[in-house]
């Protein structure tokens, strides 16, 4: 009988304890408030000067001297701005056999920290204008304003902006090489693997052993008037999250005009190559204006993709969303 008054002490202190368990259990830690922290202004002429300029050197085809003094130019731009830069060097064979001496440029901001995320665009331009409606032209380089130095610049101008970038919060800019040297037309599975050669090597020899930002977003041709960024199909079928995130905030930017919604095609392009080999989920921005093929502009591939396809407005638009999807994500908004 003496052991009843023990039972009875031992049951109120279990459920005391519970009573108290569930209590905390229930109690919520307030979260801090969010640091607001101001979205710079994105300079469509600055944008603009930064294509031509590229332009300017000439076209951009692997071992040509206009290749090398843009990659100087290039590396001291992302240095001016304040980048880490790591020049990834390496050798594509193109599927004509020839041995391009290439490098992968690559700037990174607030390395350290472990919050990143990775904003592309190829800094080379195709060495034919195969797809020219002049069969006397389709032997020549191609300038590539559009194709490959729209993208590159609107990431400049963008890096020229990342000086109040908060200290958790890491980008990392690359500009892939040999991208757009590869077999026009082709029909075989593997046709498709000689295209985007520098971001196939960057993929498989990641700069950083281990390196895994959230995700990325990759920029080309991204300058012409009234552009139709549909949503790529590799991007949405690995990366539909990212996709319609950044669809839906250019439109209550007040660019849902161009980031229209609407499917595109699965476009053979840098992300794919990232998204195969290095496994880090990629989309991307690439205007698709035709339902037909080819989806491209009518300049791609050819001697007219040069400055005057080129829209100040577009690269503004462009590169506004780039700062505000950094900021957003720095401030844990996106």
């Amino acid at each position: 009988m003496k052991q009843l008054p023990f039972l009875l002490i031992l049951v109120l202190f279990f459920a005391a304890c519970q009573g108290d368990s569930k209590q905390k259990s229930t109690t919520t830690t307030p979260k801090p408030a969010v640091k607001k922290i101001p979205i710079p202004r994105f300079d469509r002429e600055l944008a603009y000067n930064f294509v031509a300029k590229q332009v300017e050197f000439g076209p951009r085809v692997p071992n040509t001297e206009a290749h090398k003094a843009t990659k100087n130019w290039l590396v001291g731009q992302l240095k001016e701005h304040g980048a880490t830069v790591i020049e990834q060097d390496f050798k594509a064979t193109a599927y004509t056999g020839t041995v391009y001496n290439s490098t992968n440029i690559i700037g990174q901001y607030n390395p350290t920290a472990k919050k990143r995320i990775l904003l592309a665009a190829h800094w080379d331009s195709r060495h034919i204008a195969d797809n020219d409606p002049d069969p006397n032209k389709q032997k020549l380089h191609v300038d590539g304003a559009d194709d490959g130095a729209s993208g590159v610049g609107v990431l400049l101008e963008v890096a020229r902006n990342l000086k109040t970038l908060p200290a958790n919060m890491g980008v990392d800019i690359i500009f892939f090489d040999a991208e757009d040297n590869g077999i026009s037309g082709g029909t075989k599975p593997e046709d498709s693997y000689t295209w985007c050669l520098g971001s196939q090597h960057w993929a498989k020899n990641l700069h950083v052993g281990g390196y895994k930002p959230k995700y990325g977003i990759l920029l080309d041709m991204v300058g012409a008037k009234s552009p139709r960024f549909k949503k790529e199909g590799y991007s949405m079928g690995n990366a539909p999250n990212i996709v319609n995130k950044v669809w839906k905030l250019a439109a209550e930017m007040g660019h849902g005009n161009y980031f229209t919604d609407e499917r595109g095609g699965a476009i053979t392009d840098d992300h794919r190559m990232v998204m195969e080999f290095a496994k880090i989920p990629m989309i991307d921005i690439i205007n698709m204006p035709n339902d037909e093929e080819p989806v491209f502009v009518n300049h791609w591939h050819t001697s007219n993709d040069n400055m005057e396809n080129i829209n100040k407005r577009t690269l503004g638009a462009v590169g506004q969303l780039m700062l505000a999807v950094i900021y957003n994500e720095a401030m844990g908004k996106f």
